[in-house]
């Protein structure tokens, strides 16, 4: 019986030990990118997050493989947008650039804007706001986005409300100019004909992830301006409208040294951010520079954006950014710097 029992014991150590051993190890991916320094480096997901692919719990976080990480190590993200990282644009609005430093971009009510011109991806905003008496200038937020890539449009906006429902989706798309529906319900996908474009609900309602393929991917959010909001910035909503609007981060793959736009030249690797140290709201203009039309036109001043000129896009400097996620002070060693 003590012979028994003794080999049971080991028995249940043994199990425990395979136990741990599968929690702790995720499944394991390889960079395949030649410019970036892990190329062929096999990079094993956290514990805290296992896989790469999309969770059944909306809260989960996932495994992100980093390949412009100088330490080559997975990192666990959420797949909904971080305010406070780098591609972030949220609240009225307030980015956060590709160089990490944080910045205030007004622009104008009802007006779009470029956040990014490159020679393959162009991404407009239309804001919405309002002007209270007394005030030289709008309040602004971003209301809609519309992406052109290669011949290709998509766009997705908050639908305008008077107050906000928990229970209703104010998401609207259209792809090549025609009206899409994506069912509710987390993880609902929709893919383009062509496979260029695939948006997954990342929870049941007004959250969204838009991937173009080695091109970007953009977390969208969408929230209206609550009472509380109102109250702290006196920004007088009225009882008709609450402003829905998007919180968005963007993860950029081979931008070009060229790249151009509100957000976009951050990521230039000689860029000299405007926006003042040490200031509660480091403004930036460029108005002029990066107004359009219309949410899908590339006709702003210093848009760059050229479907027929990508092809030499391998004769410029290529570099390759991404949603920094950084545990430290590290920099990138392209003028980004890791910031938490």
């Amino acid at each position: 019986m003590e012979m028994m029992s003794g080999r049971n014991g080991l028995f249940i150590i043994l199990l425990l030990f395979v136990s741990a051993a599968v929690q702790t190890y995720g499944e394991t991916k390889t960079c395949l990118s030649r410019r970036s320094p892990c190329f062929l480096k096999k990079m094993e997901c956290p514990a805290e997050c296992p896989t790469t692919t999309s969770p059944k719990d909306p809260k989960a976080k996932v495994c992100y493989i980093n390949c412009d990480s100088p330490i080559c190590k997975a990192q666990c993200k959420r797949r909904k947008p971080n305010c406070n990282a780098p591609g972030a644009g949220c609240y009225d609005p307030r980015f956060i650039g590709g160089d990490g430093i944080v910045f205030y971009f007004h622009g104008k009510s009802n007006e779009h804007f470029t956040l990014v011109s490159d020679l393959n991806l162009q991404i407009n905003a239309r804001f919405i706001g309002l002007r209270p008496a007394g005030r030289t200038r709008d309040y602004t937020w971003i209301q809609a986005l519309g992406v052109l890539f290669d011949s290709n449009t998509f766009s997705l906006e908050a639908a305008t409300s008077a107050t906000w429902d928990d229970e209703v989706d104010y998401l609207k798309f259209s792809y090549n100019g025609n009206e899409i529906t994506i069912p509710q319900g987390h993880l609902s996908v929709w893919r383009s004909p062509e496979n260029d474009v695939r948006v997954e609900r990342t929870s049941d309602k007004n959250s969204v992830i838009v991937i173009l393929p080695e091109v970007a991917e953009i977390s969208v959010n969408v929230v209206p301006v609550t009472k509380e909001d109102d109250r702290i910035h006196n920004y007088k909503i009225p009882s008709d409208d609450c402003f829905t609007h998007l919180e968005v981060q963007f993860r950029f793959y081979g931008l070009s040294s060229k790249v151009e736009g509100v957000l976009g030249r951050s990521y230039q690797p000689d860029f000299q951010n405007p926006a003042k140290p040490g200031v509660a709201m480091p403004v930036v203009g460029g108005e002029d520079r990066y107004r359009t039309t219309s949410l899908l036109s590339s006709d702003c001043r210093s848009c760059v954006f050229s479907p027929a000129g990508i092809s030499n896009q391998k004769d410029s400097l290529v570099m390759e950014y991404s949603m920094l996620d950084c545990t430290g002070g590290a920099t990138s060693g392209n003028g980004i710097v890791c910031r938490k």
